[in-house]
């Protein structure tokens, strides 16, 4: 098995703790803000940079072994990689860009894969052309074609998708949603587009200066993640801190002034546990004015319309409840003009006991217009 697994750490220049892992076939997308190590990563998986410490091992062979001073070229290390820039040679043809790692052919054979590897990507018919002549997302093509060529181990993704407008982006998208459907061998896409990576990665690492702090699904990342910091650099902003509670003999979440039911998690906590905790917004439920909704009994929590930003057919809201937090959900616009949704409105809404995940031990650090302020 092609598996991937990587293990770094340094103090500096650029600092880094951390570890991850893609099984052939998966396509692992590494999220993180600016300065968190993305690329550096890829680097070293490559072998265009050696960081202080590391293990670094793909497909059974080791690739990087610090402590044994051993690290294989970039050479030899039998990896594919599309760069953000795409690093394509003005001066050679499509063709001829992915013809270069085939050079350990005969002519022949490499002309031959070269030009299957152009008609895998959907560029049959363009081999003559040289990379001015092309489109963003035809370059973008010839890079992937040329870094598959190598009959890689691994493929590496630096942000390939960054150049191009937001259309052709989606297009190209799917054109990697379909190739993966011919190789496989771990793929690591470095991206800033938290929707491009849950559209495509099989795992998501989310990087934080420098360190790994949660390997998952996007699924389980977005429903539950391990930690505060893990829910605000994925953009979501439903984190709060409660307390443990028992009232008619069943354990609950104290949230200000509300007691709230817990689906699961409360049981091996103490009475009187400070936690963390996260809703997703999908398991916030609006009651409609007129309409009881499914669901209305669970959790209900009255709250006033704090902010409304309407985009389009979906409306952003922010509720705020007695004891100063605030809840944020996206609905239709046309459900928030059916339920006279406006600043100050008075509202009352269910929070589903199933989607309230607890973070034990984690700290809580509000942004600045989440602050508490008294009842």
């Amino acid at each position: 098995m092609f598996k991937l697994n990587v293990n770094v750490q340094q103090t500096g220049p650029i600092p880094l703790n951390a570890e991850f892992s893609c099984l052939p076939g998966e396509l692992l997308a590494l999220v993180g803000p600016s300065g968190s190590g993305k690329t550096t990563l890829l680097r070293a998986i490559a072998g265009l940079y050696r960081p202080q410490h590391g293990h670094i091992e793909c497909a059974g062979d080791i690739w990087l072994d610090t402590r044994r001073q051993h690290s294989l070229s970039p050479q030899r290390r039998r990896v594919g990689m599309v760069f953000q820039d795409y690093a394509l040679f003005p001066h050679l043809t499509a063709l001829a860009n992915v013809a270069l790692p085939l050079r350990h052919l005969p002519l022949p054979l490499r002309r031959f894969n070269a030009e299957a590897w152009l008609e895998t990507v959907r560029l049959k018919g363009l081999e003559n052309r040289y990379p001015s002549e092309l489109s963003g997302g035809q370059r973008q093509r010839v890079a992937l074609a040329r870094a598959l060529a190598r009959d890689p181990q691994v493929l590496l993704l630096d942000e390939p998708f960054s150049a191009v407008d937001q259309v052709t982006r989606r297009r190209l998208q799917r054109e990697l949603a379909r190739l993966r459907q011919h190789i496989s061998i771990p793929i690591v896409l470095v991206t800033h587009d938290l929707e491009e990576a849950a559209a495509l990665a099989d795992q998501i690492c989310v990087l934080h200066n420098g360190n790994s702090l949660q390997q998952a699904s996007p699924e389980t990342l977005f429903r539950t993640p391990a930690s505060p910091s893990v829910a605000r650099l994925l953009d979501r902003h439903n984190v709060y801190h409660g307390q443990v509670v028992e009232s008619a003999g069943k354990r609950r979440l104290r949230w200000g002034n509300v007691e709230l039911d817990v689906a699961t998690g409360l049981e091996g906590l103490a009475i009187g546990t400070q936690v963390a905790w996260y809703l997703p917004p999908s398991d916030i439920v609006l009651h409609r004015r007129g309409r009881p909704s499914h669901g209305e009994r669970e959790n209900p929590v009255a709250a006033s319309v704090d902010d409304m930003l309407v985009l389009g057919g979906m409306t952003s809201i922010a509720l705020r409840v007695q004891h100063g937090d605030v809840l944020r959900f996206d609905i239709a616009t046309h459900a928030a003009r059916r339920n006279d949704l406006m600043p100050g409105a008075a509202v009352h809404v269910s929070l589903l006991a199933g989607g309230i995940h607890l973070m034990p031990g984690q700290g809580v650090d509000m942004a600045p217009n989440e602050k508490r302020t008294p009842p």
